[in-house]
């Protein structure tokens, strides 16, 4: 029997203000991250042109590395979720702690690659003989601060998993401030230059692991749950984030097979479209907010065994994420032209941009889709689903977007290449959410 509109609205309504007290932080937080980056540049451009070139090498490196790890947040998120909705706060923290512990080991190995490898990582940029040396101190110092990072992603996952956003709001909040101060006073008021911003950032890294260490510590000794390393746990978070860095690479390189077309296409070409892949990032962090509640609220309902408020929470995430996408993508079309000129001044430049920064606005409602059924499968722990579903993704981008310079396609083309690409990723998590074998509960999936 289908529900009566009056019986529905006060679920929709308690399902809107966990969405909303869940996503909004979550947005801040996410908007926060690629600021430190922001302010590094801001700052290290003034002591000149090859060190700031230097910097944009190593940073893109970090940003590489960091990213392909931020399985350590969305599988702990899942984890934890399910242990809270199963009412078992010990085994939740433990499940986080376990993740920490995994963090801190991956941060150690990246390390250790990273040190002495730093000079052949940049040579693989094709950094001129000016800018390499500032690039491999960068590196070399900020390599330092992944374990801090990879811990703050394991921890952000604990939180989220607990139904706490403000907490890693306010951290990346406090974080950003301290970098930018930091920066200032290391690399103009101690003279270190470069290797200042590299150190400020370290240092900001580390504080924000330490706050969440503390909040995360507290949580443990107040439920009584263990701190030490185990073996198990561990084991049991890598092997539940081998299939999500599955899914992150394939989705990496769909966007670097999507760069490496549009630098054939030519100067313009590229240069229009790291401005619009600018704007589809921004964008996408609105929409990953929303996944983010996703994956906490979807882990709680099914860790409590409730199939029902899981599909009825998903039915409404996606409702929001489709209103999302709307919003963004008449936003994105109603200000351009303010936020063009923002970006280039070449008029080439801005007519090659537009037609394909309207393909863009229009895809916005399906990427709205997409990014709150992934953040649902996320929160279900099903990890392989997702990672087949981006492989077979890849699978079918990377010809169509690999022939578009031979058969004369240009960057309108190419975008075009990128909206079947969230076509297809609907269509393969629709199927699977629809299905219902996303629905397993327990504890643990």
């Amino acid at each position: 029997m289908t529900q009566a509109p009056a019986a529905r609205k006060p679920g929709r309504r308690r399902h809107d203000r966990e969405i909303v007290a869940l996503a909004v932080p979550a947005f801040g937080a996410l908007v926060a991250e690629p600021l430190f980056v922001m302010v590094d540049s801001a700052i290290v451009g003034h002591l000149g042109t090859r060190q700031l070139a230097g910097l944009g090498i190593a940073a893109a490196l970090l940003t590489t590395a960091v990213s392909i790890f931020v399985f350590l947040a969305y599988a702990t998120t899942a984890a934890v979720a399910r242990r809270v909705g199963s009412g078992d706060l010990q085994a939740a923290i433990r499940q986080g702690m376990d993740g920490i512990w995994l963090a801190l080991l991956l941060g150690a190995a990246v390390i250790a690659v990273t040190l002495p490898a730093a000079p052949w990582l940049i040579g693989l940029f094709g950094a001129s003989d000016t800018a390499a040396p500032y690039a491999v101190t960068y590196l070399r110092i900020s390599s330092l601060g992944i374990p801090a990072m990879l811990v703050v992603l394991a921890a952000t996952g604990v939180l989220r998993g607990l139904q706490d956003t403000r907490t890693p709001l306010y951290v990346a909040i406090g974080g950003f401030g301290a970098n930018a101060v930091l920066n200032v006073a290391l690399v103009y008021g101690a003279g270190l230059g470069i290797a200042g911003s590299a150190w400020g950032t370290v240092i900001a890294q580390c504080a924000m692991a330490v706050v969440y260490l503390v909040v995360v510590v507290r949580g443990a000794r107040r439920h009584g749950a263990s701190l030490r390393p185990d073996a198990a746990g561990i084991r049991a978070s890598a092997q539940a984030g081998v299939p999500l860095l599955i899914r992150t690479l394939s989705l990496r390189a769909v966007l670097m097979i999507a760069t490496a077309v549009a630098a054939r296409l030519g100067d313009a070409d590229i240069a229009a479209h790291q401005i619009i892949l600018s704007l589809w990032s921004l964008m996408a962090f609105a929409l990953d907010a929303i996944a983010i509640a996703g994956q906490a609220i979807i882990g709680r309902y099914l860790g409590a065994g409730d199939t029902k408020g899981a599909q009825e929470a998903c039915r409404r995430m996606v409702q929001w994420g489709v209103m999302a996408g709307v919003l963004l993508g008449a936003l994105t079309v109603l200000a351009r032209p303010l936020f063009i000129p923002l970006f280039t001044g070449d008029q080439v430049v801005r007519d090659t941009l537009l037609p394909a920064l309207l393909v863009v606005a229009v895809s916005q409602p399906i990427s709205g889709i997409v990014f709150i059924l992934d953040g649902v499968l996320m929160g279900a722990g099903d990890g392989r689903y997702l990672a087949g579903a981006m492989l077979v993704t890849l699978a079918v981008f990377a010809p169509v977007a690999l022939f578009i310079p031979t058969l004369g396609g240009g960057l309108t083309a190419l975008w075009w290449a990128m909206g079947l690409m969230m076509v297809i990723r609907m269509l393969t998590l629709w199927l699977r959410t629809s299905s219902g074998r996303w629905l397993v509960t327990g504890a643990t999936r």
